[in-house]
Formats: C-alpha cells, structure tokens, sequence
C-alpha cells in the first residue's frame, strides 16, 4: 500500500514538472516568434545564419535549438557581403553597357567589319600596312561588294573600331568578373551554391563571344539572292540578344539575393503583399522577355524600316502580306510586315500589363521600394513606347536604347 501511494505521489510530481518545462518552452518559442515577426531585423549576426521570416512555423513548432537557420549565400560577413554585392551590381552594369554598344555597332553597320574572330582577341591594326591588310580581307566580304564598294580606309577605320570596341569591352567584363570571382573563392566567402550560380553565369558569358562570332559568321556568308543585302541571321541575332538578357539578369538577380537574402519583414502584411506582386509580375516578365527577343527579329530582318507610321502601317492596321510565307510559322520570324506587326502588338500588350500591374499594386499593403520599383517600370515602359513610335516616324536614332531598357 504504502508502495502504491509513493508511485502515485511521484508520477503527480513529475507530471506537474513536465507541464510546468512545456508552458515556459511555449511561453519561450511565443516571445521569439513575436519578436522576430513584429520587429524589424537586427544587423547580421556573425556567422553564416540569418532568421527567417519563411521558418517561423518551424521556430514555433519545435523551438529555437531545433530550427533550421537559413544560410547566407555569402561567408565573411557584412563586409563581404558588401564586396559581392558591388561586384555583381557592376558587372551587370557593364553588361547593360555592352548591350548599348552593341546596339550603336549595328546602326553603323559595323558589325561585318571584322571577318575573323579568336577567343583572346589581339591587338588592332598599328601601322598603315596592317590596316591596309585588314582592309583586304574586308573587300572581299559581301558587304563591301554589295553595300560599301569604293570604301575609303578612312570609313573602313571607324566601323572597324567600332567592332573592335564591342569586342574587347566584353573581354573585358570576362577579366573583371573572373578576378574578383578567384579572389572571393581564394577568401572563402562564397558559399557552394553561390558558387555554382556565379559559375554559369561566367559560362554563359564565356559563349556569349562564341554565340556573337556565330553571328557575325552568317553575315560574311553570299546572300541567296543577289538583289538581297547580307545582314546576320535574325536567329542567331536573337540567340546573342537573349543571352546577353539571361546574363544581366542573373547577375542582378544574384546581386539582389547578396544583398538582401530576406525581405523586409518589419509588417508581415508587407510579406504577403510581396508574395502577390510576385505572382502578378511573373506573367508580366515574361511578356517583357517575349517583346524583347521579337525585337531581335525586327532588327535582324531590317523592318523596323518597312512602315513609317502610327499606330497604322500604312493605310491599314494590318497589312495584307503578313501571313505570304510558307510555311505559316516563317512569317513570325522572316517576313518583314509579320514581323514588325507582332512587335507592336507584343509591346502594346506589355505597356497594357505593367500599368495593369501598377493599378493592381494600389489596393496591395507593400513595402515602399516594391511601389518605387513598379513605378518606375511604369515610366520606363512608357519612355520605351515614345522611343520606338520616334524611330517608326521620324527615323530618329535612338535605336540603341530600347533593347537594355
């Protein structure tokens, strides 16, 4: 009996303590995740973890010893973290900057100058032999005996070191991303995953030169008509636009993620606001993608020339010889009317979708900088839609601007 009772009297005990240990662990895992929703984060830790406003179930659940941190995508701390962050946002500066110079290089029709092509590049021409040489090698291309004939040397030097130019700018971009890269790698601060990412970025800008020279290939080649002028495949002209696209934005992408590898949480509100734009601006993104490549097109099949009005193309909204191809599909990619129509329609449906994604942001309860971000996408749209509307009908050449914008 008197056995019995002291079980009992113990496992009363115990049961009390066991409550006693779960109401202060509650009680513990409430005050954090109070403090980590409602207050604003505090300056990085030391280290690689960063709380998370995505782990806040987890932290409720099972408690601070047993939450899965997030990792910084950088090691090193705030000062490394800065350090990655301005290199990144500096090459996609100057990747913006090569699309610009590459846009100036085909107004001039400088792209051909240059009839051979070497991974490492090399030094220009020194002396008056050298570009006399260089010269020769021009005026047997096609586009000297179709378009240029009777050249000077002195016309022949400017387009030359325009392409030239192009060129080792963007070898230059490989040197400065590549060191700073070596560098990080050297310290430790960039994490596996990181790692991987910058890794295909430098790959993609390593055969962004081999995809350009591919390019530049096609319009060395005889024209299949003799009446035609040679120009660069359009193909091949949206394939180095497209990737010279995907490399800026990875790296901006990236830079953003360094930077800032969570979302203000100061109002939780804010988070869920951010999680609609997202799915607002998803669509609208790839919208912006699609009119930019048709825009690559319109460019490779000079049609940007080929009507000199708006919003009309003539006397018509549509013109007749849109669909003349066959078959059906060459004419969104060959056909000079087909081509610059869907261009237009393409970009009326994007300006159209960001100011819908403007006005939908309204009733949204979102950070300050979300709302200056999509206004300015708002301006920029609209100062993308006056630009084109400027070339069609004036011929004004600001064609360098539309594509980086």
């Amino acid at each position: 009996m008197f056995r019995r009772r002291a079980v009992a009297l113990l496992v009363k005990n115990n049961s009390k303590a066991l409550y006693n240990v779960r109401v202060s662990n509650e009680a513990a895992t409430h005050r954090l995740f109070s403090t980590k929703c409602f207050h604003t984060f505090p300056s990085f830790p030391k280290g690689n973890y960063v709380p998370s406003i995505r782990n806040m179930s987890t932290v409720a659940s099972v408690g601070i010893k047993d939450k899965e941190a997030l990792k910084f995508p950088v090691n090193g701390g705030p000062r490394a973290q800065k350090m990655i962050g301005i290199w990144l946002f500096g090459s996609a500066a100057w990747v913006f900057s090569m699309v610009i110079l590459g846009g100036a290089t085909r107004l001039t029709r400088s792209g051909l100058s240059m009839t051979d092509w070497k991974f490492t590049g090399g030094l220009p021409p020194l002396s008056d032999e050298d570009w006399l040489v260089e010269f020769d090698k021009y005026k047997q291309s096609p586009e000297y005996k179709r378009v240029n004939r009777g050249m000077s040397i002195e016309d022949f030097k400017f387009i030359y070191w325009m392409e030239y130019a192009h060129r080792m700018w963007g070898r230059a971009l490989g040197i400065m991303f590549v060191l700073p890269f070596s560098y990080f790698l050297h310290k430790r601060y960039i994490t596996l995953q990181l790692g991987l990412r910058l890794s295909t970025l430098l790959a993609l800008g390593a055969g962004q030169g081999l995809i350009g020279w591919w390019m530049v290939k096609s319009g060395l080649e005889e024209p299949a008509s003799e009446y035609a002028q040679p120009r660069v495949s359009p193909y091949r002209l949206a394939a180095h636009l497209t990737s010279a696209f995907a490399i800026y934005c990875g790296l901006l992408w990236t830079g953003l993620s360094v930077v800032m590898p969570e979302p203000p949480a100061e109002s939780v509100a804010w988070v869920h606001g951010a999680a609609k734009v997202k799915r607002l601006a998803l669509p609208v993104s790839l919208l912006v993608g699609i009119t930019a490549i048709s825009g690559a097109f319109v460019a490779g099949n000079d049609a940007g020339d080929a009507y000199n009005t708006f919003p009309r193309m003539g006397d018509r909204w549509i013109p007749e010889d849109v669909f003349d191809m066959k078959p059906l599909i060459r004419n969104f990619f060959e056909n000079t009317s087909a081509v610059q129509a869907d261009h237009r329609i393409l970009a009326t449906a994007t300006l159209i979708s960001i100011v819908a994604l403007w006005w939908s942001k309204r009733k949204l309860d979102i950070h300050p900088a979300v709302q200056s971000l999509i206004g300015t996408t708002v301006g920029m749209a609209g100062l993308q839609v006056v630009d084109d509307s400027n070339i069609l009908v004036y011929l004004v050449s600001l064609r360098t601007l539309p594509q980086p914008v």
